[in-house]
């Protein structure tokens, strides 16, 4: 079925909405994706928790089983992390108006947050 005019115009203001979003695009081109260290730690984990479900199953020792489970589950979540550096944010391309204390503080949830976004850029927009 095809798209409406209306709804192919919202879909391409969408698309440049996105576009033009600093931090998504910097979210999808970093540089550093994984550490190899950590990837590699993890497998590791993995493989050890693997050891502790399989000898816990076989020795009917739950709960050696269920720490096996614990640290592959551990060792999965070490392998996909992203390594956490202490070195500063670039600066956001967007000019603030204002300076810091100009953005709003930030309670709520993560979809309280994006329905305010979302507000504002329609409202920048001229809806």
């Amino acid at each position: 079925m095809p798209l409406s005019e209306y709804e192919q115009r919202v879909l391409s203001q969408m698309e440049q909405q996105l576009r033009s979003d600093p931090r998504l695009v910097s979210t999808f081109t970093s540089e550093q994706r994984y550490s190899g260290r950590r990837l590699a730690l993890g497998t590791l984990a993995v493989l050890a928790g693997l050891a502790m479900l399989v000898g816990g199953v076989a020795a009917s020792l739950v709960w050696l089983g269920v720490l096996g489970f614990v640290a592959m589950l551990g060792g999965v979540m070490l392998a996909i992390s992203k390594p956490r550096n202490g070195a500063p944010k670039a600066p956001s391309s967007r000019p603030r108006a204002g300076g810091p204390a100009a953005a709003p503080p930030r309670h709520g949830g993560f979809m309280q947050r994006l329905e305010e976004r979302w507000d504002r850029r329609r409202d920048e927009h001229g809806r």
